[in-house]
């Protein structure tokens, strides 16, 4: 694999932390503000609003523009808003700082998969993607603890002066590792990249992001009730529970990368069919401790099996301009975030127990499959359809009953 794969990498260790680092540090910005806690869960709104508006956006704004050049720009505008995150006076301050902390997040993930499957041979495609999501995936293990441990030691603030030098550090690491002409500009443009989006294809990959990780969102917004409520742990304990999660899907995000390249189509299936076992099999797991904890490592694991093969799936259905598409995708994981959590928290607000969020992700999970299996019915029928008309321009007339007859 290309040493260029490690600049894609330490950006998005860097976007991770930043993403998830809020919530452990909502009580001590709220305090320093003097705003309750509710208030201060608006800036993990506002950096999730910034994702779905900046990522395809951005990458349409760019879309001429060498995809070299647009990476090392949308991590300059990630140290920016994570700078202006650091010194904002007030909570009106912080808020739109953090929208522009935001803003690269989606566009940095869409172009730099794109720039990733170019370095590699088709055969290792789905592998360079999930080696460029590593930096995600440890971020929740490393990057995101020892964060939020900075923010409490020496003050909020340090944390995201902090996750300015990690983005200084992949802008860097850009300049050196991804040669010039290793990532030239796209040959469509802003109109090509718009067409691909009118393909329905496309949207149905983008609905499978949506509601395959909704589902993952719905039990995991609400798994320290579950652990707390249902499976008796101690409030300490969760935060160790949760770098369970983290090094769950990093391994889930390894074997999916490793399994696509062999079979994208068996690899989807197989990881969200996993995830509903997983989520349905919640209520049981979280009886006692140990299955407790085994159930978010595999919870980790199962949903981050599929996070390549969809970022894959959405590039291949937007083969002829993938930025945009690519780039789409990511605001499709954000409003999976939000929209998981939303259906998550009906669950749990209309009384069904503790547990009841997983089972609600679960039927998400199975609504992912239904999309997915509609999105390779529409290839079939797109591809038998294209092949009757290739045989009929070379002069064959497609079998029918009659002719086999004849």
């Amino acid at each position: 694999m290309p040493l260029a794969l490690l600049a894609l990498a330490v950006g998005a260790f860097g976007i991770g932390t930043t993403e998830f680092v809020m919530m452990g540090l909502l009580p001590d910005v709220a305090g320093d503000l003097h705003i309750s806690i509710p208030t201060a869960g608006h800036l993990v709104s506002a950096y999730a609003l910034g994702v779905v508006i900046g990522a395809p956006l951005l990458a349409a704004a760019t879309a001429r523009m060498s995809r070299r050049t647009v990476l090392i720009a949308l991590m300059a505008l990630f140290v920016l808003g994570n700078a202006l995150s650091a010194v904002a006076p007030g909570e009106v301050s912080l808020l739109a700082a953090r929208f522009v902390s935001g803003l690269p997040h989606g566009a940095f993930f869409g172009v730099g998969a794109v720039v990733a499957t170019g370095m590699v041979a088709p055969e290792r495609k789905a592998r360079s993607v999930s080696l460029m999501f590593l930096g995600l995936t440890v971020a929740n293990i490393v990057g995101v603890p020892a964060a939020t441990a900075v923010g409490q030691q020496l003050g909020w603030r340090a944390t995201f002066l902090g996750v300015s030098v990690i983005g200084v550090a992949a802008i860097a690491a850009l300049a050196v590792l991804i040669p010039r002409d290793g990532a030239p500009a796209p040959t469509t443009g802003l109109r090509g990249e718009l067409a691909a989006l009118r393909s329905l294809p496309v949207w149905l990959a983008l609905g499978t992001t949506v509601a395959g990780f909704g589902a993952l969102f719905a039990a995991y917004s609400y798994i320290t009730p579950m652990l707390t409520d249902a499976a008796g742990f101690a409030d300490a304990s969760v935060t160790l529970l949760l770098a369970l999660f983290g090094v769950g899907a990093t391994a889930g995000n390894l074997l999916g990368g490793r399994l696509a390249d062999h079979s994208l189509r068996g690899t989807l299936f197989g990881g969200l069919t996993s995830l509903v076992v997983v989520l349905a099999l919640f209520p049981l797991l979280m009886r006692t401790e140990v299955t407790a904890a085994a159930a978010v490592a595999l919870l980790g694991t199962a949903a981050f099996v599929t996070g390549s093969p969809l970022q894959l799936m959405v590039m291949e259905k937007a083969s002829a301009a993938p930025s945009l598409a690519s780039s789409a995708n990511q605001a499709a994981f954000n409003l999976a975030n939000a929209g998981g959590a939303w259906i998550g928290g009906l669950a749990l607000a209309a009384g069904f127990g503790a547990t009841s969020p997983a089972l609600a992700g679960a039927g998400l999970a199975v609504l992912g499959l239904g999309v997915a299996a509609t999105a390779y019915a529409v290839d079939r029928r797109r591809g038998a359809a294209g092949a009757g008309r290739e045989r009929v321009v070379a002069g064959h007339v497609p079998e029918t009953a009659e002719t086999v007859r004849r």
